[in-house]
């Protein structure tokens, strides 16, 4: 990339984040007011995607869909992770939804002051992978929220493939998935790692493609399948991330 590249990528990777933080500290306020008065979580969905579409435009992110008849309510999506980039894009996608969507999150992520109280409103699920005594109640609580019609997106592999290449899956969201009974949609991120690779700050203009894959059936599954759900699952990613390499 040239000097004069990088430059632009700064300028407007600064000016998305400087406007999304803005934003957040702003609208954040005002729709947990309205939430906390009416009891309904619609407001933080709109203000949300309001907010990431802000962003992404600004940082020169686009996004095309493919499948998007796969985006079915009261499922698990499953998506591979390799940018920070993902959440957003696949917020954004699932759009159709709200506010039928939660989200399973790192536990780690509660520092943030107001985006917690928001993800509280809107009944998102923090989990803390290495404490078995929270985890479990955790995809309880999630199982339960899927039986109720809500959808969830996981990152399986549990943290950013620095290569693009699939680390090994989690087992919690296909867990949750089979005790709601819940279908598991196989989801491919293309394009992500070359607008923010892992470790770099600043964030690329470039078209990122989600796409969304037939949905697994788990009816009939117990806990005790959930290695060849992840298998099933696992197998029809590495299939369309293989298919859609340049």
């Amino acid at each position: 990339m040239s000097g004069l590249q990088r430059f632009i990528a700064a300028a407007r990777t600064i000016t998305a984040v400087a406007a999304v933080g803005l934003y957040v500290a702003l609208a954040g306020p005002f729709g947990l007011a309205w939430t906390f008065l009416t009891g309904r979580p619609d407001i933080l969905y709109t203000l949300g995607l309001f907010g990431v579409r802000m962003g992404l435009a600004l940082a020169g992110i686009k996004v095309r869909i493919e499948g998007a008849e796969h985006i079915v309510p009261g499922a698990v999506f499953a998506c591979n992770h390799i940018s920070n980039i993902d959440p957003p894009v696949l917020y954004q996608a699932l759009a159709p939804l709200y506010p039928k969507v939660r989200v399973l999150y790192k536990a780690e992520l509660r520092r943030l002051p107001i985006l917690v109280r928001v993800w509280d409103a809107a009944g998102w699920i923090p989990l803390e992978r290495s404490n078995r005594e929270q985890s479990w109640p955790a995809v309880e609580r999630a199982a339960e929220a899927l039986r109720e019609g809500n959808a969830f997106f996981i990152f399986p592999e549990g943290t950013r493939s620095r290569t693009g290449e699939l680390l090994p899956f989690k087992k919690g969201g296909f867990v949750m998935a089979i005790k709601a009974q819940a279908p598991v949609v196989p989801v491919t991120i293309r394009g992500s790692r070359e607008a923010m690779r892992k470790g770099s700050a600043l964030i690329w203009p470039t078209t990122v493609t989600l796409t969304f894959l037939p949905p697994v059936p788990t009816a009939g599954m117990t806990v005790d399948d959930r290695a060849e759900l992840v298998a099933v699952v696992r197998e029809a990613m590495l299939g369309q991330l293989a298919g859609g390499r340049r």
